[in-house]
């Protein structure tokens, strides 16, 4: 089976974790901050904060820019759920904005149409390795006095307008799930240039305490540390990370060259402004499912976008929106393999179903119109 995502694990990883094993730190230590002073190298980030997955560094963000009961929060309605969860766990209320047909990101403009009184803060997030239109979001978050906090989950290596996507607004929030670009299996950051908000998250997830190891704690917080081991982790994924970075590249223009014969599929146009880095490569089609089942009979693991926020049963209680752009997208968008450590022969044995698929598609509407013709 080819998996659709995996990791890029190996000796180098290995190495790492045994020099934290053997120092016999391996809570959150030195590596750590190692990690977090390799991460605001990376991004250009004042503060880099290292938490213990992407979904608590969102909750704290907001905490300590005091959203929360009787709060919105306007999200995009094409994420994974943890993007609104984050806010419900703040006590606040997502709002589900319809996306893009291009990036697949926020409409900006159809999230000033949802601003109300009760709206603090608008939710943006870089989908799939493309950035959200971030001057537009600024300005409209600037003219309606709104926290604008990036959702980078996915956005490791991303540029927009060559500066690195979660430092543009109040706060953001990179991901190490995982199947993301780097990982360390969980964690997350937040990244903010503001030294109040660096303070307060830190202190939110360290018990409330500025320092570790004393007893006495100056508000309520929690435990969302990151490990050594983690870190360590980390610090091996970032040292290839241009390599990872180079590979999906490779593998998007090869599907791209291999599939140019192809009208049948469209690939995301990347916008002038993003320094893309193709954490899925995404096709469009007309039925998206049923190349799915076909990729799947075919040993090919593949994977439907994120299912729209509004159709969540989970969700139900919540207000309903028409987000048409995020059901079509859902049903006509398909994520091809994309890990780093795919092979050669893995990229022409897929592109050779991908073909086989496409024609047969083609041969069957060909002899629907031939049966058609023949009745007439």
């Amino acid at each position: 089976m080819i998996p659709q995502i995996e990791p890029w694990i190996d000796d180098e990883e290995l190495r790492q974790v045994e020099r934290v094993v053997r120092s016999t730190y391996i809570t959150e230590h030195s590596v750590t901050k190692e990690f977090e002073c390799r991460l605001e190298n990376l991004t250009g980030a004042k503060h880099v904060i290292a938490m213990a997955n992407g979904t608590v560094a969102l909750y704290a963000v907001l905490n300590v820019l005091g959203v929360g009961r009787g709060d919105e929060v306007i999200v995009p309605d094409m994420t994974f759920v943890a993007t609104a969860n984050s806010v419900i766990l703040a006590g606040a209320t997502p709002v589900f904005c319809d996306i893009r047909p291009d990036t697949l990101c926020i409409d900006v403009r159809k999230a000033e149409a949802l601003i109300t009184e009760k709206t603090k803060a608008i939710m943006p997030v870089h989908l799939y390795g493309l950035s959200a239109d971030l001057d537009e979001l600024r300005i409209l978050c600037e003219r309606h006095e709104l926290f604008l906090v990036e959702d980078a989950a996915q956005g490791v290596g991303v540029k927009y307008r060559n500066r690195h996507v979660g430092t543009f607004g109040n706060a953001g929030v990179l991901s190490f799930y995982g199947n993301k670009t780097i990982t360390t299996g969980e964690g997350g950051a937040v990244l903010t240039n503001d030294d109040g908000i660096a303070e307060e998250c830190y202190k939110l997830k360290n018990h409330g305490r500025r320092t570790k190891g004393i007893f006495v704690h100056e508000t309520v917080g929690y435990n969302f540390s990151f490990t050594d081991l983690q870190a360590a982790i980390g610090v091996a994924q970032l040292n290839k990370l241009e390599r990872i970075i180079e590979r999906k590249n490779e593998i998007r223009d090869y599907y791209i060259h291999s599939l140019e014969g192809c009208d049948a599929i469209d690939f995301q146009q990347v916008p002038e402004h993003t320094t893309p880095v193709f954490w899925f490569t995404n096709i469009r089609l007309d039925d998206a499912a049923a190349l799915e089942n076909y990729l799947k009979q075919e040993g090919i693991g593949s994977r439907r976008l994120f299912y729209p926020l509004h159709q969540q049963l989970c969700y139900k209680h919540l207000e309903k929106c028409d987000c048409p752009e995020s059901t079509h997208a859902y049903e006509q968008w398909l994520s091809l393999p994309s890990g780093a450590p795919l092979a050669q022969e893995q990229l022409q044995r897929i592109t050779a179903a991908l073909e086989k698929f496409f024609k047969n598609r083609a041969g069957q509407r060909q002899d629907l119109q031939q049966s058609l013709y023949s009745q007439l």
